[in-house]
């Protein structure tokens, strides 16, 4: 936090470029002094009106873009929430008190997204810096000259017009494989039984929307489910398909192994011959509600909570062991049991959830800890939206997120 408090609205006002804050219908919110003073207009005469009725195109040009071109780009931040940086852009604009009557101009414009809590587009900054005078001294000279160099000019912003546009196409389609991937290997989880689950994960701060953490949960004979969650090293694609194979031979191992501590035993063995395994963390707890009771075994790993109906937190951490490949072989790895009551909470997350940079992860325990009593009469859908919330710092995690939230 900062040492003093900021007064926002002064700092916009003060910019040196011109900017308008804009919301996603594009109706502008607000301008600063800077893009006052260039425009010619008061503050009345733009806020609250729609951008491109303030700023139309010269309807006496037939090829005037100005305005088609900044649609697409602002339309393009509202539909990502990716900042989009437009090539140079001739823009007439109406002369200061002479209505109907445009002026030749020239921009180079950015719009910035502002994201809220949730990711979505709150609002647009649109700063634009004039550059006319730059293009007319560029194109001085013989008037022969000056029509090349303007064509030139021309020339070139539209080719890295296009560039950008296939550039934002391979985005986009970069963009579906992603998601598709994300579905493939996170899946929102069935109900087993008669229970359910609430699961979330987020990827770091500026990461792709797919990371190295995981969550799976598997229908076992008897009443009883076995529920797991991981976290390979790094971040993006790579750490995805690692995290990939490696959640598919955990599910596959807990459906036929005897108990959480010798699946995870199979899962170091078969991470030995997955290249970017090493290291790996995992913990994973079988549930079973005929005995109320919970077994469990971890690699390296958090140690998930246990909120009791009294609102009291267990942390489950009496069956730790090295992560994955960091083991002596042919020792078995330990496993632990704790009863619960019903209408208890069972909390598994990966480290990102909890941890901050040069905060011991006591402190974060602790905050986890105080989450769970403080939420503990909510559903599970309600507290995992709640712990993250509470749990991960303001501007987004810097590091890849899982959590699985049980009601037993």
């Amino acid at each position: 936090m900062s040492a003093f408090p900021i007064d926002y609205a002064a700092v916009f006002q003060a910019q040196p470029g011109a900017e308008l804050l804009l919301t996603p219908r594009f109706v502008i919110a607000d301008a600063n002094e800077a893009l006052l003073r260039r425009s010619g207009r008061e503050r009345h005469e733009l806020i609250g009106r729609l951008l491109f009725d303030v700023f139309p195109d010269n309807p006496e040009d037939p090829d005037a873009s100005g305005m088609r071109n900044l649609r697409a780009s602002l339309e393009r931040v509202v539909a990502t929430g990716v900042r989009d940086s437009m090539a140079l852009q001739r823009y007439d604009v109406e002369a200061p008190g002479r209505p109907g009557t445009f002026e030749e101009r020239y921009w180079s414009p950015v719009n910035v997204p502002v994201l809220d809590a949730d990711g979505r587009v709150r609002l647009i900054v649109h700063r634009v810096e004039e550059v006319t005078e730059i293009v007319r001294a560029g194109a001085g000279g013989r008037p022969g000259d000056r029509v090349r160099r303007e064509a030139e000019l021309f020339t070139r912003a539209q080719d890295l017009q296009e560039v950008n546009e296939r550039l934002r196409r391979a985005q986009v389609r970069e963009r579906e494989v992603v998601l598709a991937l994300q579905e493939a290997m996170l899946p929102a989880p069935r109900p087993v039984g008669h229970h359910r689950a609430a699961v979330r994960y987020r990827p770091a701060v500026g990461a792709l929307n797919v990371c190295g953490d995981w969550y799976d949960l598997a229908e076992l004979p008897g009443d009883r489910m076995a529920v797991a969650v991981g976290d390979v090293v790094g971040h993006g694609l790579a750490a995805a398909c690692v995290m990939g194979q490696l959640r598919s031979a955990l599910s596959a191992a807990a459906r036929v192994a005897d108990g959480p501590a010798r699946a995870l035993e199979v899962l170091g063995i078969y991470a030995r011959s997955v290249e970017g395994a090493e290291s790996t963390t995992a913990v994973q707890i079988v549930i079973d509600w005929s005995t109320h009771t919970l077994s469990y075994s971890s690699a390296g790993h958090p140690p998930p909570a246990l909120l009791h109906p009294d609102g009291t937190v267990e942390l489950l951490d009496g069956a730790t062991d090295p992560p994955l490949g960091a083991r002596p072989e042919h020792v078995d790895r330990p496993e632990a049991q704790a009863a619960f009551a019903d209408d208890a909470v069972l909390v598994l997350y990966t480290d990102g959830l909890i941890e901050r940079r040069q905060e011991d992860i006591d402190v974060g325990l602790a905050r986890l800890a105080e989450g769970l009593t403080r939420h503990r009469g909510a559903d599970a859908e309600t507290l995992a939206d709640a712990l993250l919330v509470d749990l991960l710092p303001p501007g987004g995690a810097t590091d890849d997120a899982a959590l699985v939230v049980i009601r037993l």
